[in-house]
């Protein structure tokens, strides 16, 4: 949508084919029992500025669309960290020198750590894992699981052994290194489905595009002055595709070309994480004393009260980040696993009226180092990809699929 919309923008005609009843992919609204969820509990940042940008330029509003709150960290009951409003980097600094729950030559080693960081321009020389990296710098075990554990799986959705210690770096160094803003965290008020890519699908529309719904592709093949699109509805021809969906349909759509093979061989090594989210619906009356909190050596990782976010009172969204435990449970299971650890932690002893579990095993690319991911423009000029898997330096976020986007409505201009 983030290609699409750019393109139009451009007044260049563009037809989108979407193979579910409604948009968005993996961050899409999904209604329940008469509520409206999202298929997970998704973040932004504020240094996602292309998809803010994006989301203003299709008709939203940031503020009355969000809930922002600035840089917090809360391991309910084990660890707080709040960031002050002073200027990046100092407002990182004071937070992680006045947080709870770690002792003072923790903090002190967290903040030393940031330091360095920015004295290195947050670049290694050769890609390890965060957890390589957090010990060459001295991180203490305990620092590591209440601090940057957490941060990674949140940004990376990849546990600290195998994920990339560059690619969380570059997170680092947008997010806490440049300007305060760009650390607050904005909970969206609305599904994603509304929030961004049916505002989308208005906006290509009135600049003369097509968004076809229930209309997935079913064979992509190269002629010599266009590419045919096959679907059940028939074939259209097009000048260029930009071919933005998941890893292994974009794999499929591609197998048949002997000049991507390359590019097919490197999606196919792609690994992946998965994001579980249990819903539970209790009395209104229910609730955390945060809109987000978090666990620590709990199943649930995040917690999100959904009445303070977006006013669906007594709604609570618990999210579950990577591999883990939790896929050896039944959905059942899960969310029972879940109602306890609310019992235990906030004395929640209310039944929920309902229980929604949605399972993404798919969410996100396991994001290692060195990982080799293909660039937007493949070794054929009329064929582009677009999504979070492809080059750049990001990982698996809105922010990343959107600047994909932006990328090949950039390249196919040009």
């Amino acid at each position: 949508m983030a290609a699409a919309v750019a393109l139009s923008e451009r007044g260049i005609p563009v037809t989108v084919f979407e193979s579910a009843r409604q948009l968005g992919g993996r961050a899409r609204g999904v209604p329940h029992q008469k509520t409206q969820l999202d298929n997970g509990q998704h973040l932004l940042l504020g240094c996602y500025r292309d998809t803010l940008a994006l989301i203003e330029k299709v008709g939203g509003d940031i503020e009355a669309d969000f809930l922002r709150l600035p840089l917090q960290l809360d391991l309910h009951g084990h660890f707080s960290l709040q960031a002050p409003r002073l200027p990046a980097p100092l407002h990182l600094l004071v937070a992680l020198m006045s947080a709870q729950g770690l002792s003072w030559s923790d903090r002190l080693s967290a903040a030393r750590f940031m330091l360095t960081l920015r004295q290195i321009h947050f670049r290694i020389a050769t890609d390890m894992t965060v957890s390589e990296l957090l010990r060459l710098h001295g991180q203490s075990s305990m620092l590591i699981q209440k601090l940057w554990e957490p941060l990674c799986i949140a940004a990376l959705n990849t546990p600290v052994h195998i994920a990339s210690a560059q690619v969380m770096l570059n997170v680092l160094r947008d997010a806490l290194n440049k300007t305060r803003a760009d650390s607050d965290m904005l909970l969206p008020r609305i599904d994603f489905t509304a929030l961004f890519p049916q505002r989308a699908a208005n906006y290509v529309r009135k600049h003369g595009g097509h968004v076809l719904t229930s209309c997935g592709v079913d064979d992509l093949q190269l002629h010599d002055y266009n590419i045919e699109i096959s679907t059940k509805r028939g074939s259209l021809f097009f000048s260029h595709v930009i071919c933005a969906t998941p890893p292994v349909t974009t794999a499929r759509l591609l197998r048949n070309l002997d000049q991507l093979a390359p590019v097919v061989a490197q999606i196919d090594a792609l690994q992946h994480q998965p994001i579980y989210t249990v819903y539970l619906q209790y009395p209104a009356h229910v609730k955390l004393s945060h809109p987000m909190l978090g666990l620590h050596q709990r199943y649930s990782q995040w917690l999100f009260d959904k009445g303070r976010i977006a006013g669906q009172h007594g709604l609570i969204a618990a999210v579950i980040s990577a591999e883990g435990l939790h896929q050896a449970l039944s959905h059942d299971e899960l969310a029972q696993k879940v109602m306890v650890e609310l019992d235990e932690e906030f004395g929640i002893i209310d039944s929920p009226q309902w229980v929604k579990v949605i399972a993404e095993k798919r969410a996100t690319f396991a994001c290692t180092p060195a990982l080799q991911r293909p660039a937007q423009q493949t070794a054929l000029p009329r064929i582009l990809l677009a999504g979070d898997y492809t080059a750049g330096d990001y990982p698996a976020t809105l922010e990343g699929a959107v600047q994909s986007g932006l990328r090949c409505a950039e390249q196919l201009t040009e």
